[in-house]
């Protein structure tokens, strides 16, 4: 099956290299590619992407509110958006997840990195595993802005206790190979074990399991000895 992609960048020459790149990938197409959030937002509704490539600074609607108009849209709710950014950007990468998007990468990621996270956010996992990303989580993530939502922790009452415990190493940026190490048990016991929980709380994917842990109180600061 092909992975159906959306560009949007205000960078014209990039969002060129990033089509060349993704149409030359078997099983990859680009289906549209907008210069800004409003274009990214009427785009994705003509062509219901698999995936969005969003960049959150683009004139106009920016990516966050893009990301925020795709991810609330029931209409969309096949669609992923992943965000392409540069880790000076931690706060607005932050906000973007509290948005639904999946995950995202840095602009100078390798032509190899890039395809592979599309895989990854088609595939409904997210990008959240790098030692940057913990600590991005950690900063912004377990310390919600004042006027933002938090989720009341009696939601995690639906949950199993080993599902609480594989969502709160997943919320620590773990993977599922590093979780199922940890628990002696396989990954694809693991990845059942996200997949329940996912469903139990309603979360888009993995990444707004992980913001729900955080908004939850299940998960506050990294544990010891781990990266932060």
């Amino acid at each position: 099956m092909t992975t159906r992609v959306l560009l949007a960048d205000d960078q014209a020459l990039l969002r060129a290299t990033f089509s060349i790149l993704i149409d030359s990938t078997p099983g990859m197409t680009v289906v549209g590619e907008a210069a800004d959030g409003s274009e990214a937002v009427e785009l994705a509704r003509v062509h219901h992407p698999d995936v969005v490539l969003m960049d959150i600074r683009m004139p106009g609607t920016d990516g966050l509110t893009a990301t925020t108009s795709i991810c609330g849209d029931p209409g969309l709710s096949a669609t992923r958006v992943l965000i392409l950014t540069t880790f000076e950007n931690d706060e607005y990468v932050a906000l973007a997840l509290r948005a639904g998007a999946s995950g995202f990468l840095g602009k100078d990621v390798s032509a190899e990195v890039l395809l592979s996270g599309i895989r990854t956010v088609a595939a409904g996992e997210s990008l959240l595993s790098p030692t940057a990303t913990r600590a991005l989580i950690t900063r912004f993530l377990a310390t919600p802005e004042p006027d933002s939502q938090l989720v009341p922790p009696e939601r995690l009452n639906a949950l199993t206790t080993r599902e609480r415990e594989v969502m709160a190493l997943a919320a620590h940026g773990r993977s599922n190979t590093e979780i199922a190490e940890e628990l002696v048990v396989s990954p694809l016991t693991v990845r059942s074990h996200v997949q329940r929980a996912m469903a139990k709380l309603d979360a888009h994917d993995r990444a707004q399991l992980v913001v729900i842990a955080y908004q939850s109180g299940l998960v506050r600061t990294p544990p010891p000895g781990r990266p932060s």
